[in-house]
Order: structure tokens, then sequence, then C-alpha cells
């Protein structure tokens, strides 16, 4: 059972030859750099803009972009928007987030923020894990494509969801649409380095990160609320940090409903993912970090034991790509009526 038997994704095309003018905002970090580099070649797209936060002192190349992109980086400053810009692309610490995405909502700016400021829909929710963001502007849509494409179309505000909710989702919420989730789900996940940000930590330093394998957050990450929240069910999630410099592994745990059989499963996540682009479903051929790595690709495999009606999915995507700066873009692109796979692809 390969990946090209399970997935049968329709292309999506435009006519469009329209060009959106857009900024950039936290350009300077690992998902801002690569919202840089995906942007500058985008079809749809010119950026008018890149900026980083407003403390940052003086402007900046960056060097990895020459000849990609060979503008400055300035310190943020909302005068720094050209009259023309259409959208923004938010890459903040949430709480410069939450202060940032309603001026620019007001300005009648479209935002894709990739920050967790405006992902968690219950205020009491949100009061613990976003205390900065007091309540959500309306008409902010939680941006999994592949879930809430018709909302997306001509949102305002789209909230991308985490790196690991993405990764976790895209594997659980066609099972747990159909009602065939029982029991349990534990998501045992390991995150590249980049996962934790640019700013050094003792827990990222490569002294600290080489050679070792360490879980944190355990019933403490807020990762967990996005993921209940969409999937209406209570999750064990341990997350670990690893030595790569990118890439999520998510190994989930869950049992099912009595009877079920790997081809009803087959058959439930076929027609989920039928015109979704960039999910490839590997059935039984688990699926691995480097399969995805530098790529918008969520790679979903799983093994079933019928008897025991337990199931395991390994669920794998780049956490800055299809984790945050490409499904940005993929988000922009549908918000617009643009190719989903426009410079993606």
């Amino acid at each position: 059972m390969q990946a090209t038997e399970l997935t049968a994704a329709a292309p999506q095309t435009t006519g469009t030859n329209t060009t959106v003018e857009v900024a950039i905002v936290g350009a300077t970090g690992y998902a801002g750099q690569e919202l840089v580099r995906i942007l500058a070649r985008h079809p749809y797209a010119r950026v008018t803009a890149a900026m980083g936060s407003a403390t940052m002192e003086a402007p900046r190349k960056l060097p990895a972009l020459t000849r990609i992109w060979d503008g400055e980086v300035l310190p943020y400053a909302e005068d720094r928007l050209t009259a023309g810009t259409q959208a923004v692309f938010l890459a903040l610490p949430e709480a410069n987030a939450a202060e940032t995405a309603p001026a620019l909502l007001a300005r009648g700016l479209r935002v894709i923020d990739l920050s967790g400021a405006f992902r968690i829909r219950d205020d009491k929710a949100r009061a613990r894990w976003y205390p900065k963001t007091p309540s959500l502007p309306e008409g902010t849509v939680y941006g999994l494509a592949e879930r809430h494409r018709d909302a997306l179309r001509g949102a305002k505000l789209i909230s991308c969801p985490g790196c690991y909710p993405t990764a976790a989702l895209i594997a659980l919420e066609p099972l747990a649409a159909a009602g065939l989730i029982e029991g349990d789900v534990v998501i045992d996940a390991k995150s590249g380095v980049s996962g934790a940000g640019k700013a050094p930590t003792e827990r990222t330093h490569f002294s600290e990160n080489h050679g070792s394998v360490a879980a944190y957050g355990i019933f403490s990450h807020r990762h967990t609320a996005e993921m209940e929240q969409e999937i209406g069910r209570q999750v064990t999630f341990v997350p670990h940090l690893v030595p790569l410099d990118r890439g999520i592994l998510e190994t989930i745990y869950t049992r099912v409903k009595p009877g079920t059989t790997d081809q009803q499963i087959k058959s439930l996540m076929v027609d989920a993912y039928r015109d979704a682009p960039f999910v490839r479903l590997t059935g039984e051929h688990l699926p691995e970090i480097k399969h995805v790595a530098h790529t918008n690709f969520c790679d979903v495999g799983w093994r079933l034991d019928a008897e025991g009606n337990r199931l395991v999915l390994v669920s794998v995507l780049d956490n800055l790509v299809k984790g945050a700066a490409g499904q940005a873009v993929q988000n922009f692109n549908v918000a617009f009526g643009f190719d989903e796979k426009a410079g993606l692809l």
C-alpha cells in the first residue's frame, strides 16, 4: 500500500494574474526567514517590507537569502507598510502578535498570524495559555486549510495552527469526525531544535542538546489545548526535544470502535484528503522526517491491531514549513483565491 495509491489530491488551478503586496513582521526568526524565502519567489506575491521586532536596533541583511531576496530587514514600524500592502504575515511571539494584529486589522489589512495568540476560541482556556489576548477579533479563522478551507476564503485574520497540532490534527481529525476514536489519545512527539525558536536558551544550547533526547512540557504544553479544542476530546501530549535542526515526528496511540477495519480507516483518510495537495497518506509504510524536510507536506501512516482495537498513527512534517511558514503561505493562497500550491510546489 504505497503513498501514491492512497493519495488522490486533485490539483487546484487559477487563472489569476493578480499580485498581492505582502509584508513580513518577525523576518529575522527561523519561521520569518522561511516566509521571506517562499514569498520572494511566489508567483502572486510581492514582498514590499520585511521587518523585525520594534526593539530591533538596526537594519540587517539575510545572507542566506542573497539573490533570492536582497532587501534589508528593518525594525518594525507600522508606518513602514506601503500604501499598497494588502496582507501582513506575523512571525512574532504571541504577546507581540496580540498587540500588533488588531492594529493592522483596523487599517483594513489582512493578517496571517503564526503565533498562538488567536488559536484558542474558549475565553477561559485562552486566558490561561495566551493571557495577552483578551478577546478574538471578529471573524478569526483557525488556519488548518485541510479542514477549514471554505472558512479561509476571504478571511481577514488567519490564526495558523501550531506545529505539533498540525501534525496531530491532520492524522486524527478524520477519525474523530467519524466517531471512530474511543478511549485515550496519547501523542508522543519529537521535534527538532528550531521548534523552540531562535532565542538561545540552556535547553537549546548545542552542548545540552547534542546526543540527547529530552521530554518536556508534560501536562503543561499549551499546544494540548489546541489539539483538544479541534478534536473534542482529552489528549495526553508528551513532546520531546531531539538533536535535529528541523522536523517533527508524532507517534499517536488510540483505540477505535470494535469492528473497525484497516480498509475503513484507509477509505476515511482518502476521502478526507482527496483534495489536499500537501497531505500524503502512506498507510502501513510509516513515514520519516527526512521524507518531508524542507517541504510543505505532512505524511501520515498507520498500523491497526484489529483484534485489540488499537491504532497507531505516525505523522511527520517540517516544523518550519508545514508547521509554520509554508502553512501560512498555503492559507494565504486559499484566502486570496490562488492555487493552493502556489509558491510551495
